[in-house]
């Protein structure tokens, strides 16, 4: 379990593809700090396990499937990305939720600058529409956002100048693919309400 709070921002090392895996190597002096083999990090909103930790390096193994479903696929060496450790039962909770499961991508449509903020357009992929809502909780490549505005097809987030420079958020580009994790609370209640109604 994640609270979409950044820590830092990794770089990627190393990909090794395999026929239907990949292994990636980041660079991440803080989120290796205390990481131990089987330890949990989330890369770009993706919950990754820990196969190898070589001092300020950590490497972890991504299934095909998770490598369609997410922008991790597309990585290349070199690029940045949004690491944070699974939170601690001691620790506060500064975001929402975020487990680490990839829900669908979105394209990054358009930037707004503000006076003190960004306004950030996203496309709005039709199969999770349902539990994206206005004010509510949304993890873009892992990190813990409110929902400002919404459309049809579209869904908004204002950014504030700490998002911008700490994540990746603050260099992405119109065109850009991002992950996109909904709020887990919106698919239980479906859930409960479909098994109600039997």
């Amino acid at each position: 379990m994640f609270t979409g709070i950044i820590e830092e921002l990794g770089t990627v090392v190393s990909i090794r593809l395999g026929s239907d895996s990949a292994t990636i190597a980041l660079h991440g002096p803080l989120v290796t700090s205390d990481a131990e083999l089987g330890a949990s990090i989330c890369v770009n909103g993706v919950c990754l396990t820990v196969t190898n930790v070589n001092g300020e390096e950590f490497s972890a193994d991504v299934m095909a499937q998770t490598l369609n479903l997410s922008n991790l696929g597309a990585l290349q060496i070199g690029d940045r990305v949004n690491l944070e450790r699974a939170m601690r039962a001691d620790s506060r909770f500064g975001g929402h939720m975020v487990q680490g499961h990839v829900d669908a991508q979105a394209e990054l449509v358009s930037r707004t600058p503000g006076e003190n903020w960004e306004v950030v357009r996203f496309t709005l992929p039709g199969a999770i529409a349902k539990y994206v809502a206005k004010q509510g909780s949304i993890a873009i490549d892992g990190v813990s956002l409110t929902v400002s505005n919404l459309g049809d097809d579209w869904f908004e987030v204002s950014l504030i100048p700490t998002t911008l420079g700490l994540t990746t958020l603050g260099i992405k580009s119109a065109g850009d693919s991002v992950n996109l994790e909904t709020d887990v609370l919106a698919r239980h209640v479906e859930r409960i309400l479909q098994v109600m109604n039997k």
